[in-house]
């Protein structure tokens, strides 16, 4: 996306309601609502965008109303669509916060400043942000949770985090090119 506005994931279209084309959205804002708070939404690519008409709150998220979208079969159509807003439509984190498209890319430093990898996404499976680390000479990326203990600083700005890993983290044999 070279050149385009860095985007951020607010939401993702689950289902459709009814038969009159509204849909249900999980949300990933604060407050559900906010998902229209911040302008047109895209796709994930940036080539579809969406007007949200109308939202009521519902379990887990919003049921809205897309403009262009009259019907369940075109509903239908837009399930799993993840609803993006360029970033800078946001309003700015508070201290120790911030948004996951903004710690995606993050270069990876031991606390001695070495790089040891890439942030390469943020997982959340309900017990708190991890960090999705691709470290340099494994085979696979592995989850560090996003705790003070772990990362112990986050310098969006400059475009790194410090990843404190305890001594036993990686288990023998899991470099890459190794037996196993």
């Amino acid at each position: 996306m070279a050149g385009a506005e860095k985007r951020s994931l607010l939401g993702v279209i689950q289902s459709p309601r009814g038969l009159a084309g509204e849909v249900r959205i999980k949300t990933y804002t604060e407050r559900p609502e906010d998902i229209a708070a911040y302008g047109p939404l895209t796709d994930e690519a940036g080539k579809r965008r969406f007007k949200i008409l109308s939202l009521t709150a519902a379990k887990d998220g919003v049921v809205a109303r897309i403009a262009g979208i009259d019907d369940r079969p075109a509903a239908e159509a837009l399930k799993g669509v993840r609803l993006h807003v360029d970033r800078a439509a946001l309003p700015r984190p508070g201290a120790e916060s911030w948004y996951h498209c903004d710690l995606i890319g993050l270069r990876a430093e031991a606390p001695d400043g070495t790089t040891i990898g890439t942030v390469k996404a943020v997982q959340n499976f309900g017990a708190g942000d991890l960090l999705e680390i691709a470290f340099a000479g494994r085979r696979a990326a592995e989850l560090v949770p996003l705790t003070a203990s772990f990362v112990p600083e986050v310098d969006v700005e400059k475009g790194r985090i410090v990843v404190a890993l305890p001594e036993n983290f990686f288990e023998p044999g899991e470099k890459e090119g190794a037996d196993g």
